[in-house]
């Protein structure tokens, strides 16, 4: 006995095209919608109710393409971009204070940092924001990996140093002050953060 085919098997390819079209445009209106819903209120102020109103797509569609509300939130999140170019000047100093420099222009004037208190929070309850967030974090530190290997070859630091401890060192103070202090990221305080984490490195072997 022949399969009965579906009315999507059925459909001729221009028709399955302006379906896929539909489909595609649909999907960007919801994603762009809770980027922004991400942005205005934290993943917290994020509701399936909300984005359905605002992006004029309804519940169930929403649904048939993301079961949950964190699945659409994990797939928001994902476009959330974070992971710098790998710097070369030529020394340990100059790569550092690019990537310290990059990040700290970023966490004023980027729109991602508004989103990563609230993705952190919301990472503590949710396994599936956990782990995006954990792939977030691992791209913004995966240039710090070259650098510091570079920085071993040229021995300017220990070939045992610590990658996590200069991510650490760089990245503390600049979200310390953009979450916590609140003051500003000026170049100054960014030399300074630089001048420490070059102190309290090994010395060359």
């Amino acid at each position: 006995m022949a399969e009965k085919k579906t009315e999507r098997d059925d459909a001729e390819p221009a028709d399955r095209a302006d379906v896929n079209t539909r489909v595609r445009r649909s999907k960007e209106a919801v994603l762009t919608v809770t980027l922004r819903l991400m942005f205005e209120e934290g993943i917290g102020g994020v509701s399936v109710d909300e984005v359905a109103r605002r992006s004029g797509v309804a519940k169930t569609t929403i649904y048939r393409h993301w079961p949950s509300r964190s699945a659409l939130l994990v797939d928001a999140c994902s476009r959330l971009s974070s992971k710098p170019e790998v710097p070369d000047t030529g020394s340990l100093r100059g790569d550092l204070a690019a990537l310290a420099g990059r990040l700290a222009e970023q966490l004023e004037t980027a729109r991602w940092p508004t989103v990563l208190p609230s993705m952190i929070d919301a990472a503590e309850r949710d396994p599936e924001i956990a782990a995006t967030y954990a792939r977030l974090r691992s791209g913004f530190s995966s240039p710090y990996g070259p650098v510091i290997e570079r920085a071993r070859k040229r021995g300017e630091v220990a070939r045992t140093q610590d990658v996590s401890e200069v991510v650490a060192a760089i990245v503390g103070p600049l979200f310390y002050r953009r979450w916590f202090s609140r003051e500003p990221l000026d170049k100054k305080f960014v030399k300074g953060v630089i001048d420490g984490t070059l102190a309290r490195l090994k010395p060359k072997i």
